[in-house]
């Protein structure tokens, strides 16, 4: 077996007014290395010198030494010279002097100010580029009605059945668990009172006023709209909508338009979908939990009914298809050229749709209330 290496060492000895270590032995980061600390006890001398003395193999720990020595030489004006050390150690020593010595301090909490204003910024930016894109709709339905639109009824047919017939599976399924819900909560609290039967004017006036056009926005919002953002997304990263622009082709005439005017055109009819189903679901508890006959149910819900409310969920609902759709687009126009654009554009379309259906929502519930409706 090979005889084991010395260790490192580093031995301080006071010559006049010059403090010289000897520094020798293996230096190695995995073993047991001197401080700096120790070789200067006393008071500081004039001059230090650090001198090789059977110095063996040596690792980053050695440059870690001498740093620590220039460290403190610096700090207290003392002269500091290297004797028969290696001179890559010396270099090591130079680059971790370049790090800083301690670890950063954490982050400070950021400006009230400045993320006010930089949130301010962004949403101007935000609804300048939505109201630009809303502007070059208009500009394209005024081409439209006068002939001069590049718009296709075939893409148009082919959204429609993608965003209307497509969705009635998913969006039958939520509306009808809905109606249950809805049903089974309100069944609750009127129990206590005896006046089970108004269940279904609970259910049948929240289906049709809210839940209906908001149950059906919110799917085409996550499927439909993420689609849609994806899609240009995609086609902006190939570069398809800069062939379409040197072509001569308005991007918001062949791509944008079909897709808002078949959400505009699908959203109530799936509202209308949405309403029967919730109610549906509210006639299946009625029925089979609260003993309420069908037909009672069902006379009870047209009673509580008109065609304001309806007609007030069919415009919630229409509104809803178009900010669907100028989000969806807006997002895959916005879009990075890369994959993971798209994929990013997808989410922030869902994201966008679905906090411009609730503000929307809102003030329009303001607005009715004004009304009287």
């Amino acid at each position: 077996m090979s005889e084991p290496k010395p260790q490192a060492r580093a031995d301080a000895s006071l010559e006049g007014d010059t403090l010289v270590v000897r520094v020798g032995g293996a230096w190695r980061i995995t073993g047991r290395q001197p401080v700096w600390g120790e070789a200067v006890t006393g008071p500081p001398p004039r001059r230090v010198v650090l001198r090789a003395d059977q110095l063996e193999a040596w690792d980053s720990s050695l440059a870690l030494y001498i740093r620590a020595a220039r460290v403190w030489s610096e700090t207290h004006g003392v002269e500091l010279t290297l004797e028969g050390l290696p001179g890559a150690a010396g270099k090591l020593a130079d680059l971790l002097a370049k790090r800083p010595s301690s670890l950063a301090k954490p982050a400070s909490l950021p400006n009230l100010f400045a993320v006010l204003g930089a949130t301010t910024v962004m949403l101007w930016t935000e609804a300048k580029g939505l109201a630009q894109l809303v502007g070059e709709c208009v500009f394209s339905m005024g081409r439209f009605f006068r002939g001069q639109a590049q718009f296709r009824w075939r893409d148009c047919l082919a959204e429609m059945q993608q965003c209307g017939a497509m969705a009635l599976p998913i969006v039958g399924l939520i509306s009808f668990l809905v109606g249950i819900i809805m049903a089974y909560q309100g069944a609750v609290q009127l129990k206590q009172f005896g006046a089970d039967v108004y269940v279904a004017d609970l259910v049948g006036l929240s289906v049709v006023r809210e839940m209906g056009p908001m149950m059906a926005a919110i799917v085409l919002a996550g499927r439909t709209g993420a689609a849609f953002a994806a899609t240009l997304g995609n086609m902006q990263a190939n570069e398809e909508i800069d062939a379409l622009e040197t072509l001569g082709v308005s991007p918001v005439d062949f791509l944008v338009m079909p897709r808002i005017v078949a959400l505009f055109l699908m959203m109530p009819l799936l509202a209308l979908y949405s309403n029967c189903l919730g109610i549906l679901g509210g006639l299946v508890v009625g029925s089979s939990t609260l003993d309420i006959p069908a037909s009672l149910y069902w006379i009870e819900t047209k009673s509580i009914i008109d065609l304001s409310d309806l007609s007030t969920g069919l415009l919630k609902a229409a509104t809803f298809g178009l900010l669907i759709g100028l989000s969806a687009c807006l997002r895959g126009l916005q879009a990075e050229r890369s994959a993971a654009g798209a994929g990013r554009a997808a989410t922030s379309a869902v994201v966008t749709s679905t906090l411009l259906i609730i503000v929307s929502d809102s003030i329009y519930a303001v607005v009715f209330n004004i009304l009287g409706w």
